[in-house]
């Protein structure tokens, strides 16, 4: 069985990536450094976000040769960059649309493994996210911030999050938004955990009571936060799309790490030399695949070969739209076409592990396949159809903004925010 995903290195500027990287990794690679020691070095080197700019920890890769980063690093075994919404979502959003003083700040400490959430979602506002009803009121040199967010992932270790409030409630809902940055240990906040059926509590409620934010941590202009909002959702509908399943980055999750650990002690990648190049999902799934003897059995290898092919033709359509975005583009509406292929595909992984297991399936903890990790992917996979915008919505965005179809009606166009009835709005003085 055959399931070498193959990164094209024939340019010679891909090459040059390639050995480059690979030279840097040997040489610096120690399994002994300390977390945030290893972290700090990789950053500096622009390799751990190669495709960045090289004044900002990066080497200004293309989309296209980035993958051979990672599989370099991946070759010579070594620990892969901090990952999540701080480096995925929050890195690329300050690039585009921060101040040199904000990236200055800010960019430091996301790629050395600071943890950051993203305060978007509200109780009224998931699906339609412009109708979001958090305040945020100037006062002086800073917002006063009051309202509720919801389905808020790592809010509870996190030391910034990314917050979208309404600035002006006069303006139609699209317009009288701004994008801020919160330091998220103080006063004015509380977090309540969301047991989920993983027995995880990664995400949560956050509440907002007279929380602070310094007018300088204002994204871009006062009122712009829903065009920067949306570089962060077409950045997180990257990072959720059926590509980033199949090639694993080595990037952490969000857990709080602790930076005094042994690096080498977190490496738990597949390496090229085992068979399963692919890393991620595809590699787990081989790896049953084998663990139960189903490798030559036709109906298992179809089903492996239909989930390598979700996730090569994922990947060369991330690096379509990647490359999109370094040409001086944003992040299009194309983004919606992986993060539905996402969904497509877990939906098919979970089922394929389930009748790989048979009734192992039924086993939990320690017993069960890959030590739980079956499961684990398996209740998740749900979580990717809602999350960063539900299915139908992401059909909405390919059918009126990449196939050109007429637009849904729509009745509060033009309409102040503050005459509309929506969330848990009942009025102007809601």
């Amino acid at each position: 069985m055959n399931n070498d995903l193959r990164v094209d290195s024939s340019s010679d500027a891909g090459a040059d990536v390639a050995a480059a990287a690979r030279a840097w990794f040997e040489a610096n690679w120690d399994p002994n450094l300390e977390l945030g020691a290893w972290w700090s070095l990789l950053a500096e080197s622009g390799w751990g976000f190669p495709t960045w700019p090289e004044d900002r920890y990066g080497r200004e890769v293309s989309a296209h040769d980035a993958p051979l980063v990672n599989l370099a690093r991946r070759e010579v075994g070594a620990l892969g960059p901090p990952a999540g919404i701080a480096a995925n979502l929050a890195g690329p959003t300050i690039l585009s649309h921060g101040t040199a003083e904000q990236k200055d700040r800010f960019l430091p400490g996301i790629v050395r493994g600071e943890i950051w959430c993203q305060l978007f979602s509200e109780p009224g506002s998931g699906s339609d996210l412009a109708s979001l009803q958090a305040k945020a009121v100037r006062d002086g040199d800073q917002w006063v911030i009051n309202g509720q967010k919801v389905w808020t992932s790592g809010a509870h270790i996190a030391k910034y999050g990314i917050l979208v409030a309404r600035t002006n409630p006069d303006l139609p809902k699209h317009q009288g938004l701004t994008y801020m940055v919160i330091e998220m240990d103080q006063p004015g906040i509380e977090i309540r955990p969301i047991r989920e059926m993983t027995g995880r509590s990664i995400f949560n409620e956050v509440f907002l009571t007279d929380a602070i934010v310094p007018v300088e941590n204002t994204l871009d202009a006062v009122g712009s936060g829903w065009a920067v909002a949306l570089t962060t959702l077409a950045n997180e509908r990257t990072m959720l799309s059926a590509g980033s399943f199949g090639s694993s980055g080595g990037g952490m999750s969000i857990t709080k790490f602790d930076l005094t650990a042994r690096a080498g002690d977190l490496v738990r990648e597949v390496k090229p030399s085992d068979g399963a190049s692919s890393g991620g999902v595809g590699a787990l799934l081989l790896s049953l695949i084998r663990q139960y003897g189903r490798a030559d059995d036709p109906i298992f290898r179809q089903e492996w070969a239909t989930i390598h092919s979700l996730l090569e033709i994922a990947r060369f359509t991330d690096l379509r739209v990647k490359g999109a975005i370094e040409r001086g583009g944003r992040p299009g509406p194309e983004v919606s076409v992986g993060k539905l292929a996402a969904s497509h595909l877990l939906r098919t992984l979970r089922e394929t592990m389930f009748r790989v297991c048979g009734a192992d399936t039924t086993l939990w903890g320690d017993d069960a396949p890959l030590g739980g990790r079956m499961h684990d992917i398996g209740f998740s996979s749900y979580l990717i159809s809602i999350g960063g915008g539900t299915d139908q919505i992401q059909r909405n965005i390919i059918g009126e903004r990449v196939l050109g179809l007429p637009r849904e009606p729509s009745v509060d166009k033009g309409v102040a925010f503050s005459s509309l009835l929506v969330g848990t709005q009942l009025g102007s003085d809601g």
